[in-house]
């Protein structure tokens, strides 16, 4: 049985590392001129990737993921949230999301340009939807309910720990994606409840992503990175 102490550094550590690199990279690119810094989202982005990935992997066995289970479920929740993250362009005729993002600036340099789609596709489907689901299902959604969150048993309903969450999950996204953000954070925790499976959780947020990520390359929508 793994300390309350490290159960809690397992669960929160990756997501206030990444945070803490966002924030480097959004005041980086704030006050910079030069290309390396002004654009530091292509070094601060591969890094995050890799550090927290690292973290994931060290405190592995802090992790309780319990196998998928209703798949089916899952792959329709993870549908309907690309669904709805894309639709104030696709269907409400909205502004397309253009700044963010762009990898086409490296277009010259094919070796460059694949290594940074690759390391941008590690980070959106495997690294932010494991590290993500442990912080928000995993840690947070238990933690409302008892500080000694790992006492309570994965996919324990409150409607404060429900609420809270989705809240915060919400306000973790850029301000254009609050609607989007506010449904997928319910909808993820209703598939929490359902499977009562960390690992369906994952799951469900991981082929989100990766339609996201598709989409996101056709249409050059780079600011729903």
């Amino acid at each position: 049985m793994q300390s309350h102490r490290r159960q809690l550094i397992a669960h929160v550590l990756p997501m206030v590392l990444f945070l803490a690199l966002l924030a480097l990279c959004q005041l980086v690119t704030a006050h910079a001129h030069a290309f390396v810094l002004r654009h530091a989202e292509f070094w601060v982005y591969p890094a995050q990737t890799i550090l927290c990935g690292a973290l994931l992997l060290y405190f592995r066995e802090c992790y309780a993921f319990r196998g998928l289970k209703n798949v089916g479920f899952t792959i329709l929740i993870a549908f309907a949230v690309f669904i709805l993250w894309i639709a104030p362009q696709q269907f409400l005729n909205l502004a397309p999301r253009t700044t963010g993002f762009d990898p086409e600036i490296l277009r010259n340099n094919p070796a460059l340009y694949w290594s940074t789609i690759s390391f941008r596709f590690l980070r959106l489907v495997v690294v932010v939807p494991v590290m993500e689901e442990i912080f928000w299902r995993g840690f947070l959604l238990r933690f409302v309910i008892d500080e000694r969150f790992e006492r309570v048993p994965f996919g324990e309903f409150t409607s404060a720990s429900f609420a809270l969450v989705a809240l915060a999950f919400t306000f973790s996204h850029s301000r254009a994606d609050w609607l989007a953000a506010f449904v997928a954070g319910a909808l993820y925790n209703a598939v929490a409840y359902r499977t009562r499976s960390l690992a369906s959780c994952v799951l469900a947020h991981a082929v989100t992503n990766l339609l996201l990520g598709f989409w996101i390359m056709q249409t050059h929508q780079w600011g729903l990175w």
